[in-house]
């Protein structure tokens, strides 16, 4: 084995392509919505137990910090929608390339973006 390899324990020096920070939000996206299920879960639960705990339910929005989460649990589904949409488009030969990759990735960023603001327009 050879011992005069260089070694890079700084991660914040790597300089990873659009591509793989596109997919890295994907995957971060993921579990976010994989946590957000027990949540989601237990609303609706909530919100089906009665008239009066649907109310309840209802009430708890205007608070900001449920707002908030609920922006956040949308915002990972849009992003984590678009990304899938392009993995499957990428399935079927379309944009294989470096320069496809690339451009797939930024069409990705720029409509997760746009998914983040219309989930936060229509949240507040």
């Amino acid at each position: 084995m050879n011992s005069n390899r260089p070694v890079n324990l700084d991660l914040t020096t790597i300089q990873l392509p659009l591509p793989a920070k596109a997919s890295i939000l994907h995957r971060i996206s993921g579990v976010i919505l994989f946590v957000a299920v027990a949540f989601m879960l237990a609303a609706l639960s909530m919100s089906l137990e009665s008239e009066s705990s649907f109310a309840d339910f209802k009430a708890a929005f205007d608070n900001g910090l449920v707002k908030f989460i609920t922006w956040g649990i949308l915002s990972a589904l849009g992003y984590h929608f678009i990304a899938g949409v392009k993995h499957l488009v990428m399935d079927m030969g379309i944009g294989e390339t470096k320069e496809g990759g690339r451009t797939g990735a930024i069409i990705t960023l720029v409509g997760g973006v746009i998914m983040i603001v219309l989930a936060g327009v229509w949240v507040w």
